[in-house]
């Protein structure tokens, strides 16, 4: 950690500090806000979902999408009345353009009171404490020791905080890959599993306090290995011990990559139940050139060879995916190879890019592909999938379904939740309640969710 000393002291206050955080990106951010704001609250603090009362802001960034730490920046300029309104307001920028940027934000942003990356939350209320005391801390280690062991379970005193019926645990981060067009090993590291023992702890922890659904989070989460009693454990294995736990419904788990997915996991989808059928599987491009360009190891011929395993094992399984456009050196034939493979697995759901450069990595020094190439191609991709979603929504209705219940919906009476595959659904009736898992008969699709009557 380095810090200087030019902000002034914070004077004091009476009553609970509040914070704002405001969370971009994937879903591991998500649940890193939730433990930076559990760390904070064993500080004292209590959260806001309003800026401007908060007595600090958190940014928890992502640098996966294009200008990420541009995109903080200006945020910050629309913070900066706050700050000049509330000297005693405190800034913070969390995250993978924390790590990235590390003392750059703070040179650029004076706004700014304090820079922590992924690995080092568990920091958070010393370099609070530091930041009161006049300090601008920014602390982007790869420390030795697991943050997670030095983070409160919950918060401090009196009975713990229900949970949302569905919660995200982390199992695993960093990836060994090195995709040539990804930051996540320079922002997040190499791959570090967490021990079996307190996954599960944790695990048993959200249940008793309203869990119903836990998706297992890790940037390369099917390469998971951690500590077991009896040696390292598999994704697979944690997974069955998993559903072990009594009041747990539901299982699920992303995001993975096709050379790591191993029989034994290949095997749960098939006979573990409350494994849901989804799976998030990204490819990336169906051109084998590309994907050895890109470093990814495998072929088209092999992610479809495991879809066809997959889909063996579990019949009704719908398949998610990515797909980055225009990466350096893709050609018209490149594109078409990545389209039939589109049309070969029919993904239920998928999310389509434009490459963008990201410095550091290896393909941010090749020639691109012209910007409005890339539009073209695009808009024809994701033409394809919309239509692959489509049907997979329409051929829903008449199907019954099992829905967790999570929040109630727009219209008067409407409680919304998602189905074994993921879908949105909505129905209008009394009986639906958050937190239950009930059978719904579809009866119509939408644009974005399914609609359904309960049985």
């Amino acid at each position: 950690m380095t810090a200087t000393t030019t902000a002034p002291k914070s004077a004091s206050k009476s009553g609970p500090r509040k914070l704002f955080i405001k969370t971009y990106g994937c879903q591991m951010n998500v649940y890193d806000s939730e433990r930076m704001a559990e760390a904070m609250g064993a500080s004292g603090y209590v959260t806001t979902d309003r800026p401007e009362e908060a007595d600090m802001i958190l940014l928890n960034t992502c640098h996966i999408r294009e200008k990420a730490a541009e995109k903080v920046y200006s945020e910050l300029g629309r913070l900066k009345p706050l700050k000049d309104a509330n000297p005693e307001l405190k800034i913070g920028i969390a995250g993978c353009v924390a790590q990235a940027e590390g003392a750059e934000i703070m040179r650029r942003a004076p706004v700014v009171d304090l820079v922590v990356g992924p690995q080092t939350y568990h920091r958070l209320p010393a370099m609070e404490a530091a930041v009161r005391q006049g300090a601008r801390p920014v602390d982007t280690d790869f420390p030795q020791e697991d943050k997670f062991d030095h983070l409160p379970r919950g918060p401090r005193g009196g009975p713990r905080a229900r949970r949302a019926p569905a919660a995200f645990l982390t199992v695993q981060e960093g990836c060994d890959k090195f995709c040539a067009f990804c930051v996540v090993p320079y922002t997040r590291g190499t791959e570090v599993s967490r021990p079996a023992e307190r996954l599960l702890a944790e695990a048993r922890d959200l249940v008793e306090r309203g869990v119903r659904e836990i998706t297992l989070l890790g940037q390369n989460v099917n390469a998971y290995h951690g500590a077991g009693p009896d040696g390292d454990w598999s994704l697979a294995r944690l997974i069955r011990a998993l559903a072990g736990i009594d009041g747990l419904a539901r299982l699920r788990y992303t995001t993975s990559h096709p050379n790591d997915m191993s029989e034994d996991l290949i095997a749960a989808h098939g006979d573990e139940p409350k494994l849901m059928p989804y799976l998030h599987l990204p490819v990336q491009s169906g051109s084998d050139r590309i994907l050895k360009a890109m470093n990814r190891k495998h072929r088209a011929e092999d992610y479809l060879r495991l879809i066809a395993r997959l889909r063996a094992a579990r019949p009704d399984l719908l398949l998610s995916g990515d797909f980055i456009v225009g990466f350096p050196g893709e050609t018209e034939e490149d594109f078409n190879a990545t389209m039939d493979l589109v049309r070969a697995v029919g993904y239920g759901q998928a999310y389509s890019f434009k490459y963008s450069s990201r410095p550091g990595t290896p393909a941010a020094e090749r020639p691109g592909v012209a910007d409005e190439v890339m539009n073209e191609r695009l808009q024809r991709l994701q033409a394809l999938l919309g239509t692959q979603q489509r049907a997979h929504q329409e051929a829903m209705v008449g199907r019954e379904v099992g829905v967790l219940f999570e929040k109630p919906g727009r219209m008067e009476g409407q409680m919304v939740g998602k189905s074994d595959h993921l879908h949105a659904v909505h129905v209008t009736d009394a009986q639906a309640q958050i937190g239950t898992v009930m059978r719904v008969r579809i009866t119509q699709s939408g644009p974005n969710s399914l609609g359904g009557i309960l049985l």
